[in-house]
């Protein structure tokens, strides 16, 4: 049985991604720092889960030891930073330090503590990007520019190991409580919900196309 570690898994995105592989028989290990929905979600799903900061290098260390033999890593736990949304003139240096620590070392350190599973069994690993990554929008600057690291971090590790499959998906709008919180819970309503993006993203593993670059568009 495969089996895919996937963080940030209590809501969104993470938890859509987690039903998805569970349906296609994927042993899955979840993670999130909100210790109740995680572990609802992984009793649903007869998963396993380990509540905690992907941040604690500590937290780490225990995921990649419950996942000596992975097929897949996916970095979906993220944070947004300040909300209101603030101009970079204004935005705070502390914030922005802490959300290069969620959005772009976490992901690398797990990473680097899964990778000698991950190259054993010719795995793979998806970085959830973002449209912020590569467009500028006012506000999102902040955001937009640890998405561009992971980006650009995903670009490097599929050169240097070619013997695993790297994607780094822009998933597009999505209907989350991080949207909401970013640009409000009526326009957040009207995007479509995670599940339409898991379904791309079950589809991504299963093709295993090559490591680049995706955008929702290109997986629908």
């Amino acid at each position: 049985m495969k089996q895919a570690l996937i963080t940030g898994a209590s809501r969104g995105l993470g938890l859509a991604l987690a039903r998805a592989l569970a349906a296609d028989g994927w042993s899955l290990l979840l993670t999130a720092r909100g210790e109740e929905d995680l572990y609802s979600a992984a009793f649903d799903l007869g998963a396993t889960a380990v509540a905690g900061d992907v941040t604690d290098p500590a937290h780490v260390a225990r995921l990649a030891d419950a996942a000596p033999e992975l097929d897949l890593l996916v970095n979906n736990a993220s944070g947004l930073g300040p909300v209101p949304l603030p101009p970079l003139a204004g935005h705070s240096l502390d914030s922005l330090r802490e959300l290069f620590e969620t959005n772009v070392i976490a992901p690398l350190a797990l990473i680097q503590a899964t990778l000698p599973a991950l190259r054993k069994r010719r795995g793979a690993v998806v970085n959830i990007s973002s449209d912020a990554a590569v467009e500028a929008y006012e506000g999102w600057g902040g955001y937009g520019a640890t998405k561009a690291a992971l980006d650009q971090l995903s670009h490097v590790l599929a050169a240097e190991e070619p013997d695993i499959a790297v994607w780094w998906v822009d998933p597009g709008e999505m209907r989350t409580r991080m949207l909401a919180d970013a640009v409000g819970a009526e326009e957040a309503a009207a995007a479509p919900p995670p599940e339409t993006v898991a379904a791309a993203l079950l589809r991504l593993v299963a093709t295993r196309p090559a490591s680049r670059r995706y955008t929702r568009g290109e997986l629908a």
